[in-house]
C-alpha cells in the first residue's frame, strides 16, 4: 500500500510502498476514507515536535482518520467488517503513558491503518468521512481545552488567538456553550473574517496599536476570562495575560518550542492569573463532538478547505505550512 513515511533522524519525508499491516490481538484494520493533515503534521517534519515512544527512527505520518473497518483483531467484540468509525489521535499503553497516532506509531497517511478498538468510535452514515477525520483532533483538542481545561462557563467571556485549523473550532464551539463577549484575534483579515463568520462577537488584528483599549472596552475594563493561544507565537502570551481578568486563565495549545515568560509576577499573584498547558483530548470528547455533529448541534461542512490525494500528501503539508489559501483543515484522500 501506498503510505507517508517520515525518517526522525533526518526528517525526510516519501510516500512509498509499503507492506499493508495486521491487526493484532485487540486491534482492528481500517480502509481509510480520509485523513485531515494538521499543523502538528508540519512541526514534525520541521523538528519542532519529535515523537516520545516511538520504536525504531520511521513512522507512517496522520493522527485524524476516518475510514471502515477491513478486518478485525483477536479478542475484538465490539466491532464489525464494514463499520464507519474515527480514531482517537491519542491511547493510553499498557504503561499509562498517552502515545499519539502519527507520531509513535503508524498512523493515516496510508491506505490502511490499524488502531486498537479502544480508540475507535463509531459515526453515523450521515458524517462525510472529509468531516468526521478532522473531530480527533482539530475539533476535539479545542472542545477538550474549553470544558476540560479552562472550564469555561456561560456568560464568561473569551479571547482566542489564531482562527486556523483549531482556533476556527474554537470560535465555533465557544459560541456554541455561551462566551461572551468572544473576541477572534488573528494578523490575517481572511482569519478575521472567518472569526466572524463563525460567530465571533468582534475581531481585531494582534497589532493595532488600539488593541488593548479595544478589549478593555469591550470588556468593560475587567478584562476577558480565558484567552486560547492556539497561534504557538511568544508575544501573544504576554500580550494575552496583560488582559486577562482576575483569576483568568491562560491556556496554550498552539507550540512555539520557547520559554512561556510572565512579564510581572506581582500582577500575576495579585489578580491570581493561571497559565494552562493543554494537548490532545480523551475518548469521550470525541465521542461528545459526534453526538453533537449527528445531532444538529455543530456543523462541519465549512471545515474542509481543501480535498487533495494521497499522492499529493507533501504538497498538503507545503500548503498548510505556507497557509495558502488560508486552510482551516486539508483532507487527503487515499
Amino acid at each position: 500500500m501506498k503510505a507517508l513515511r517520515i525518517q526522525v533522524s533526518s526528517r525526510k519525508v516519501q510516500l512509498r510502498e509499503i507492506p499493508i499491516p495486521q491487526p493484532k490481538r485487540s486491534e482492528v484494520r481500517i480502509k481509510v476514507g480520509a485523513a485531515g493533515v494538521c499543523l502538528s503534521d508540519v512541526h514534525f517534519v520541521s523538528g519542532i515536535l519529535s515523537p516520545g515512544y516511538l520504536v525504531g527512527d520511521e513512522v507512517t505520518m496522520g493522527h485524524e482518520i476516518a475510514g471502515t473497518v477491513d478486518l478485525i483483531g483477536d479478542g475484538v467484540v465490539n466491532f464489525r467488517i464494514g463499520q464507519r468509525v474515527i480514531v482517537c489521535a491519542g491511547v493510553r499503553n499498557e504503561m499509562g503513558r498517552v502515545t499519539t497516532l502519527g507520531f509513535d506509531y503508524d498512523g493515516g497517511f496510508a491506505e490502511y491503518v490499524t488502531a486498537d478498538s479502544a480508540s475507535l468510535i463509531r459515526i453515523p452514515d450521515s458524517l462525510p468521512f472529509e468531516q468526521a477525520c478532522i473531530i480527533p483532533d482539530a475539533v476535539s483538542t479545542p472542545w477538550a481545552a474549553i470544558t476540560q481545561t479552562a472550564q469555561m462557563k456561560s456568560g464568561e467571556s473569551a479571547l482566542v488567538y489564531g482562527i486556523g485549523g483549531l482556533g476556527a473550532h474554537a470560535v465555533q464551539l465557544l459560541k456554541m456553550v455561551g462566551i461572551a463577549p468572544l473576541i477572534a484575534v488573528d494578523p490575517l483579515a481572511e482569519g478575521r473574517e472567518r472569526a466572524a463568520a463563525l460567530g465571533a462577537d468582534y475581531a481585531l488584528h494582534p497589532k493595532d496599536p488600539d488593541f488593548k483599549k479595544k478589549v478593555r472596552e469591550i470588556t468593560n475594563a475587567l478584562g476577558v476570562d480565558a484567552a486560547f493561544d492556539f497561534a504557538g507565537v511568544v508575544s501573544v502570551r504576554e500580550q494575552a495575560l496583560s488582559l486577562l481578568a482576575e483569576v483568568g486563565r491562560l491556556v496554550i495549545i498552539g507550540l512555539a518550542g520557547e520559554p512561556i515568560v510572565i512579564p510581572s509576577d506581582m500582577a500575576f499573584a495579585y489578580k491570581r492569573l493561571q497559565i494552562l498547558g493543554h494537548y490532545g483530548s480523551e475518548p469521550h470528547h470525541t465521542q461528545e463532538l459526534v453526538d453533537l455533529v449527528e445531532s444538529g448541534n455543530l456543523n462541519l461542512s465549512k471545515s474542509v478547505s481543501l480535498v487533495l490525494p494521497l499522492d499529493k500528501a507533501v504538497e498538503a503539508l507545503r500548503q498548510l505550512e505556507n497557509k495558502i489559501g488560508n486552510p482551516i483543515r486539508i483532507v487527503l484522500k487515499p
